[in-house]
């Protein structure tokens, strides 16, 4: 039986909506009002990594589907690409990233695992 072989990798034009950056890096104003009022935030180690982690999606992500209104492509990494930091000051290390795209517009999100 032959199965359809899936696309990895985005190969369309898409453009990062820099509106969701800050809330996805540590020590902004905006994640952390995200850890006050929602309890947790998922930030990624810093700036440059996030770069590197939509380089690699838009190469070999592995598509998703649709999420809440989202085209999703993820990859697995074998090093943490950033944390889950808790308003109690723990963090886990995130080892996914997510990159969620509507439109052209696009963001990534590190993550435990894929959106459901």
């Amino acid at each position: 039986m032959n199965l359809p072989r899936t696309t990895l990798g985005i190969s369309r034009k898409i453009i990062l909506d820099t509106k969701h950056v800050p809330k996805h890096l540590p020590n902004t104003p905006e994640s952390l009002k995200l850890i006050k009022n929602e309890g947790a935030a998922h930030v990624f180690s810093d700036e440059s990594t996030m770069q590197k982690v939509s380089q690699e999606i838009i190469k070999n992500g592995t598509p998703l589907g649709k999420v809440r209104g989202f085209e999703r492509f993820g990859l697995k990494f074998s090093e943490p690409i950033g944390y889950r930091i808790s308003k109690d000051g723990s963090q886990i290390p995130l080892y996914y990233g997510e990159m969620k795209i509507k439109g052209d517009l696009y963001h990534v999100i590190p993550r435990t695992n894929p959106s459901r």
